[in-house]
């Protein structure tokens, strides 16, 4: 065999081994690496990892990091959490909604963080964002309206209170982009009963609520975080396709990813909770972060449209006055500099301490879960994640 026929059989097996590592997908379960072979510190990573064993960061429930499509880095943190919040879980309040025992008491360990013992955590309003993909999903197959539609035509005239102009020019991209122009207050902490979120959950019908309240500025000019919004927007999908979200993402998005063990709380109406209702475990969310780092292709199959995965993180309104942090069709987009560089990573951010991050520049998938649901005390933030794991990156 001559040298030049060596060299093309070993260029052959070289580029199908590629190939095939390059189609490798999570599908079935993640192939785990050490995070010396995908260039990050080790010994980085064992510090930030007893700095949350030791508390520094309140109740942190687990981390996980993947690069390169493979898990380097993978904790879980035990926490007694009928221990912890055992008053709390007793005493009445905004955290403490209708039933004690029941879904919505946020102190009850057989609820939160951890669906009864198991490994499912409480995403919170990382539900927004897995809302956010099904809707994008919807409308590549051509099964969800325009996005400018107005909300107003999925409600019979007549049902809905404070309608006016401001109301009349609302449309669904306003609900994804948290800038509805209704009055609503979500800055206080969820356990402070001024705060809107906290009034609507004692209400029969969480929809109704939400539309009926009056209008404070025009849809569209600002950013007003505001989990209500959301809630229409599941009622909204429901109209619209005829099924239930639920089902669709299971049909569309769990099963593809390979997503099968996984829990969906619903209001007490009955409607999907798609504001906060999703539980999943860490490796499943970052599935569906790891969809959105690969453009909306999985298994060489375009789950969702490349379009609508742009559209989602790129800066629709700004959040913060710098411009530090913005958001998109309900996904945070986390500015941060790197080798003094700005950069964007996203992010979807729920209440406790969830957060699936995905940092594009890096190949990077981050989850942090946690329960830091009290307003004081120690927490990490989705900023400060990306910090410390930036600090373990080591030049290839």
């Amino acid at each position: 065999m001559n040298k030049y026929l060596s060299f093309l059989i070993l260029s052959i097996i070289v580029a199908t081994s590629s190939a095939l590592a390059q189609s490798e997908w999570p599908t079935s379960g993640w192939t785990s690496t050490t995070a010396s072979e995908v260039d990050l510190n080790p010994k980085v990573l064992s510090t930030l990892d007893a700095d949350i064993e030791q508390g520094k960061y309140g109740y942190v429930d687990s981390m996980l990091i993947i690069r390169g499509g493979k898990v380097a880095f993978e904790r879980y943190y035990d926490r007694d959490y009928n221990s912890i919040y055992q008053k709390e879980a007793s005493t009445p309040g905004p955290l403490v909604v209708r039933d004690p025992t029941g879904p919505y008491n946020y102190f009850n360990s057989w609820w939160h963080p951890y669906l009864q013992y198991g490994k499912l955590h409480t995403m919170q309003s990382v539900t927004k964002s897995v809302v956010s993909t099904v809707i994008g999903i919807a409308v590549g197959r051509g099964d969800f309206p325009d996005l400018d539609t107005p909300v107003l035509k999925y409600f019979e005239s007549g049902s809905v209170d404070n309608v006016d102009d401001k109301k009349r020019h609302m449309t669904i991209r306003h609900l994804l982009t948290m800038t509805t122009g209704l009055e609503w207050n979500e800055d206080y902490p969820y356990s402070d009963p001024r705060n809107t979120a906290a009034t609507m959950q004692v209400s029969p019908d969480w929809v109704q609520f939400t539309i009926d309240l009056p209008m404070s500025t025009e849809p569209g000019k600002s950013f007003q975080y505001n989990s209500g919004a959301t809630l229409i927007l599941g009622h909204l999908f429901s109209k619209a396709t005829g099924m239930d979200l639920e089902e669709y993402a299971v049909r569309y998005l769990f099963k593809p990813l390979g997503i099968d063990n996984f829990y969906w709380k619903r209001t007490p109406f009955g409607l999907i909770d798609t504001q906060e209702g999703l539980y999943v475990s860490s490796r499943d969310i970052a599935k569906i972060a790891y969809l959105y780092l690969k453009q909306g292709m999985w298994e060489d199959k375009s789950i969702i449209p490349g379009a609508w995965v742009d559209a989602s993180i790129t800066p629709f309104v700004s959040v913060t006055d710098n411009r530090s942090v913005e958001y998109g069709y309900s996904w945070w987009l986390l500015n941060y500099e790197y080798k003094g560089q700005e950069r964007r990573a996203f992010a979807g951010i729920g209440f406790g301490g969830q957060y699936p991050i995905v940092i594009p520049e890096l190949d990077m998938v981050i989850v942090f879960t946690g329960w830091n649901i009290l307003a004081e005390g120690p927490r990490m933030s989705a900023k400060e994640g990306i910090k410390r794991i930036l600090e373990a990156v080591s030049e290839p």
